[in-house]
């Protein structure tokens, strides 16, 4: 055993031991939480306008803090992107992390000098939890790679900006640079596919014992080394690798392809980074669960996902969530996001500790009929079956079809990329629909009733969605596909790759 791995064991129970603190105060870690979030912010722009001096708990907290997304708290935003100070947070950001907006054109996301610790920290303990548990540490001696966004960053008004993964390169402590890949030159190539080949050049012959990413571009990138190798398996390139970290998407419809790939499993863990704060990670491979981070600079809020659209949803605080449940998740940050909609949905496995299982984005549905079909709906019905009867899904969207063909009665419209295709597709469309109907009572009603007909699959050539992506320049880095959409934009793209 390496120095490293023989020092991180230690390292690793102490701080689980921290953990374990707040993990059994949690609703009191979170009221105090909110409290040192008002009082450091109630001398800026926004805690004036918002009476922070007169605010002492939660319901006061309700009353004058409404929730907002990005499009609300622009006029904030922009104040802080133009250079003010004591806007929404004391003095300036650190830096902007720059996402895709639908309507805004590109959001810039605050993160402090009180917030940037936060994250780092957070993906510090992701591994530290993992080496407390298993024992394993043996991965910090070898090679780690994080398939990332380009860590160039520009500056706007002294701030730097860059996307939150480029922003993560330069916050890597310094005991795990010698060991990180790519190199930083390869890291700056934009072009994604240009990137991945690069990435595959200079890691083939390494000693690669842990890998980090997005699945969908980690599975391009064992693909292509897969490819170089003459056919290897991942196992066979990288024998000691034994650790897959990986967030942004659900990792169960890409799981069971990713495996195949490495030609074995291997522990992972699973994390919930966003650009606006890092909210929870998996904490045991018992449980694929996450671990609500209550401690760490954010206060949180829900909303019941079907009251989100109400006049006047209920709002509540970790203290009054229920099980099984969605919940629209709103943020109150240490970088100045107040009340804020990051867009996810949750819901709660267990309330000691508080762990969630992200089910989904508010605004990534179908409800052209009433069914309000969500994300964790439409992966529970194919993979359900597709686990079932063997078949491999690369990646899969779902839109309505609200004008079919004269005659014909409106349809969900399923496009779908098969690794390994079912061999009788009719019944394998049929099973999926069942699935569905039992899961979302809404939609079962609207068949039974004669106002949809069962859904429909179209299966889709290889790479279609690798293709799509590039079309749409939004090929590798964070970006991803919903898994559905209210509307047909994606789905008349994608009628382009059926088979």
């Amino acid at each position: 055993m390496g120095l490293k791995a023989a020092l991180s064991k230690p390292f690793a129970a102490f701080v689980v031991k921290g953990i374990n603190k707040w993990k059994k105060n949690a609703v009191a870690v979170q009221q105090d939480v909110l409290a040192g979030l008002v009082r450091d912010a109630q001398h800026t722009a926004f805690g004036r306008d918002h009476d922070f001096k007169s605010i002492r708990n939660y319901e006061d907290f309700k009353k004058r803090v409404p929730v907002r997304d990005y499009e609300d708290l622009k006029p904030y935003i922009d104040r802080v992107v133009a250079g003010e100070e004591d806007v929404m947070w004391k003095g300036k950001p650190l830096y902007f992390a720059k996402t895709s907006g639908t309507t805004s054109g590109v959001k810039y996301i605050p993160l402090s000098k009180e917030s940037v610790p936060e994250h780092v920290k957070a993906a510090r303990n992701a591994l530290l939890t993992y080496i407390h548990e298993t024992g394993n540490a043996s991965f910090v001696n070898g090679k780690i790679i994080f398939l990332q966004g380009s860590p160039v960053l520009s500056k706007k008004n002294g701030i730097n900006i860059g996307r939150l993964s480029g922003i993560v390169a330069h916050l890597v402590p310094a005991y795990l640079q010698k060991n990180r890949l790519p190199s930083y030159e390869t890291n700056c190539i934009e072009d994604w596919e240009e990137k991945v080949d690069a990435i595959v050049s200079e890691t083939i012959h390494q000693d690669m014992t842990l890998i980090s990413g997005i699945p969908p571009w980690v599975q391009m990138y064992f693909d292509k080394l897969t490819e170089q190798s003459g056919g290897k398996k991942i196992k066979d390139i990288f024998k000691n690798f034994n650790l897959f970290v990986y967030g942004g998407v659900n990792y169960e419809p890409y799981r069971a392809k990713i495996e195949s790939s490495i030609g074995r499993k291997v522990d992972a863990i699973e994390t919930y980074p966003a650009s606006e704060g890092f909210i929870a990670y998996q904490d045991s491979q018992q449980d694929k669960s996450l671990l609500l981070l209550v401690s760490a600079g954010m206060f949180y809020e829900f909303i019941p996902a079907d009251e989100y659209y109400n006049d006047n949803p209920l709002r509540i605080s970790l203290e009054e969530v229920e099980l099984d449940k969605n919940y629209a998740l709103i943020l109150n940050t240490n970088a100045g996001l107040w009340a804020y909609s990051i867009g996810d949905t949750v819901k709660f496995v267990s309330k000691n500790p508080y762990k969630i299982l992200v089910t989904g984005r508010i605004k990534h549905f179908i409800s052209a009929f009433g069914e309000h079909v969500i994300g964790e709906e439409v992966e529970h019905a194919i993979l359900s079956v597709a686990n079932e009867e063997g078949v491999g899904i690369t990646e899969f969207t779902v839109a309505p079809q609200v004008a079919p063909a004269a005659g014909e009665l409106p349809y969900h419209e399923w496009f779908v990329e098969f690794s390994s295709p079912p061999l009788d597709m009719v019944d394998f469309t049929k099973k999926v629909d069942k699935a569905l109907q039992e899961k979302n009572i809404y939609y079962f009603d609207l068949i039974e009733g004669k106002i949809l007909q069962p859904l429909i699959v179209r299966s889709l050539q290889k790479d279609a969605f690798v293709n799509y992506m590039r079309g749409q320049g939004k090929l590798g880095g964070q970006n991803k596909v919903p898994r559905l959409s209210n509307d047909r934009k994606i789905a008349d793209e994608l009628r382009n790759f059926t088979i």
